[in-house]
């Protein structure tokens, strides 16, 4: 099972899992969360996200989630990325990580794609797409 560690700007990726595991029912396994806050040193973030890393990597790579591309997380992210062993998808949220959480035992590279297709499908513009009319 792919690890997926979500780095965020404050409790922005505790908050996404604890909403996940409730709509999910359980805890999923192999999450871990990094949360960055103003006053963090990158080089620490590094050392901490590999840590979370370790934890959650059983041998079938690592997913990472963050919310700004080219803001500190993303910046963090972009240091551990190592191509098919970790893999890193901006502008998590909560339809992204379901998607990912409720399909990864396939490949890293699947999960990198049902993590876009996650987070473009989750965007409705609910005036003009009307999914629910009857």
């Amino acid at each position: 099972m792919i690890g997926i560690l979500i780095v965020t700007h404050g409790e922005i990726g505790t908050a996404l899992l604890a909403s996940a595991t409730q709509i999910l029912g359980a805890a999923p396994a192999q999450v871990a969360t990094l949360s960055v806050w103003r006053q963090d040193d990158p080089d620490d973030l590094v050392l901490r996200a590999r840590e979370l890393m370790d934890g959650i990597d059983v041998g079938d790579g690592v997913l990472i989630l963050t919310d700004i591309f080219g803001a500190t997380p993303g910046n963090v992210v972009s240091k551990l990325l190592a191509d098919g062993k970790v893999e890193g998808v901006s502008g998590v949220s909560l339809p992204m990580l379901l998607r990912v959480l409720t399909g990864r035992d396939g490949s890293l590279s699947g999960a990198v794609r049902r993590a876009l297709s996650g987070g473009a499908e989750g965007l409705v513009h609910m005036n003009t797409d009307r999914c629910c009319d009857g």
